[in-house]
């Protein structure tokens, strides 16, 4: 397949910008938010809005046959209205956390209408290369603003300034999908329907559920472990570079059987939290178990949406529904459940991951043997 470089560099642009904004909101919006006078318990329950809209957009969208491109316009616009909002209520809990989810559901919006685009455009085989771009952007801005961020206003300003590169971008990028109806390559044409594939959707519900650990507290469990703060951030760095890694060379393992895929990265999950379970303590071992992200995230990742385009005629909407089945609900349950068995029993919280992650790759070996033996329900 030939791709057209302009889309493949304005694809390219938009990931680092939307995830550069990601980077913003997740790492340093918290820290921002206490420093305003919010306890932990506002902060916690101002940062389930976003994934609580990610999982319950898709309801509304399959209700209306479909997320087409208007949606798309009104959410990038909705995302930049939003991150100006947020300087105007900031002093109210209620207000601000109506704000997001207003954020949110914008956002849940936008990245499954353009990953849906990039599939058409630029195919699987070269999708890993576009997206890349993205944990560039979410790195680049981790270190700037790990370096120079003073105040809360400037951190909002940040935000502000991605969410308006993030629309002009994403304005752009509809030029290249002037066709409004599904462009579908799959033979599949009976409706959407969760219940068909259920085992899939469990398993990728239950893997993001897994990495609820490893997102909210690898670093108090790093450090609580004899391990430096510094050296901590060098672990971080180094799961993105080796996603950035498997992003880039991933292109032919992607032509090939995707399902098979799934299921080794899944497997991959299981080794990575069963290594730092086992060995809490150890450098060498958390090296090693950073290095699994190129599979269980950027492969994983990759190979699903790939594998979600190619199972259902309602494309948008079915890569809607992924995302926040894993980022929305898997995400939000993944965080309650971890702090938990942490504040219960904090040596244990891997092992309990382990058994998560397990879980999901009997759900996709299931997935796998259903399919293979065609059962509908």
């Amino acid at each position: 397949m030939t791709i057209n470089r302009g889309s493949f560099w304005l694809l390219s642009i938009f990931y680092l910008f939307y995830f550069a904004l990601i980077g913003v909101y997740i790492i340093f919006l918290p820290k921002m938010l206490l420093q305003s006078g919010y306890s932990a318990i506002e902060v916690g329950l101002i940062f389930s809005a976003s994934p609580m809209m990610r999982f319950l957009l898709p309801f509304y969208f399959r209700y209306i046959k479909g997320v087409h491109k208007k949606h798309y316009l009104i959410a990038l616009s909705l995302s930049l209205f939003a991150s100006i909002l947020f300087f105007i209520t900031i002093k109210s809990f209620i207000a601000f956390f109506i704000v997001n989810l207003l954020y949110g559901a914008s956002m849940g919006v936008i990245l499954p209408y353009v990953d849906t685009l990039a599939l058409q455009v630029v195919s699987a085989k070269y999708y890993g290369r576009v997206r890349l771009w993205g944990s560039i952007g979410f790195m680049a801005i981790a270190l700037w603003l790990g370096r120079v961020l003073k105040s809360p206003v400037q951190s909002l300003t940040y935000l502000s300034l991605l969410a308006l590169f993030t629309l002009i971008s994403g304005w752009l990028l509809v030029g290249f999908n002037n066709k409004e109806k599904e462009d579908s390559t799959s033979s599949i044409t009976h409706p959407f329907s969760l219940k068909r594939y259920w085992a899939f959707w469990l398993s990728a519900f239950l893997l993001q559920v897994s990495f609820g650990a490893f997102y909210n507290f690898f670093t108090i469990y790093e450090t609580a472990n004899g391990i430096s703060l510094e050296m901590t951030s060098w672990l971080w760095s180094f799961g993105v570079l080796c996603e950035i890694a498997m992003l880039y060379w991933q292109g032919s393992l992607l032509s090939g059987n995707l399902l098979r895929l799934i299921e080794l990265a899944t497997a991959t999950t299981i080794l990575r939290w069963g290594l730092l379970w086992l060995y809490p303590d150890s450098l060498t071992m958390a090296f090693l178990s950073q290095s699994l992200h190129a599979f269980n995230f950027a492969l994983y990742y990759s190979a699903s949406i790939a594998y979600v385009y190619s199972l259902y005629k309602e494309k948008r909407l079915a890569q809607q529904f992924f995302l926040g089945i894993t980022f929305g609900l898997g995400g939000s349950v993944g965080a309650i459940l971890a702090g938990w068995i942490y504040e219960a029993k904090p040596t244990f919280i891997f092992a309990f991951e382990v058994f998560i992650a397990l879980l999901s790759w009997v759900a996709i070996r299931l997935h796998s043997y259903r399919k293979g033996k065609n059962v509908s329900v």
